[in-house]
């Protein structure tokens, strides 16, 4: 406070350039995990988010929607290749896509993660909602009895038509 006028000092060009500045949303997993560790109203999702499209941003501002705050897992280069989405895969880099999904307002955190699946990031946060697209059975995923296990839900949200960033790369190639 001002003690001369008694309100904030004004910010600072600095502060407010921090305060949108998605880098603040790029945490670790032992970040992320003391933030946020069982917090009733944390909703996580998981996916590689190669090239941000309509269909994600809608995706993840409904899944946001269903809790307090969301935290996003974004797929390691290295991960992202294992799931054979082609041998040019992913386009963009691990640091790139997250940085992205952390610029926008319904994504509150962004953690990377190298394995196969999301089950340690997941075990590590416990989130009360783990949600995927409609394109996933989350009855098949593993995900969904380690979730359960604390006490919390999955959910498949209703799948975006007409958008995949696999139909985006065709069309762009062709």
């Amino acid at each position: 406070m001002d003690t001369a006028t008694d309100s904030p000092a004004p910010a600072g060009p600095s502060d407010r350039f921090d305060r949108f500045d998605p880098a603040r949303k790029l945490l670790s997993q032992e970040e992320a995990e003391a933030r946020f560790r069982g917090q009733p109203g944390t909703v996580f999702t998981n996916g590689v988010f190669d090239v941000l499209h309509r269909g994600h941003v809608a995706y993840l501002a409904a899944a946001r929607a269903l809790g307090e705050r969301l935290i996003v897992a974004v797929n390691s280069d290295a991960s992202a290749r294992r799931l054979g989405k082609g041998p040019d895969r992913p386009l963009n880099r691990e640091q790139d896509r997250a940085f992205l999904l952390a610029g926008l307002e319904s994504v509150d955190a962004v953690v990377v993660f190298e394995e196969d699946t999301p089950l340690a990031v997941l075990a590590r946060l416990q989130p009360g909602l783990y949600v995927k697209g409609g394109d996933y059975d989350m009855a098949a995923l593993a995900e969904t009895p380690l979730v359960q296990g604390w006490g919390g839900r999955s959910l498949a949200l209703p799948f975006v038509d007409g958008y995949s960033t696999t139909a985006l790369v065709r069309r762009i190639r062709g």
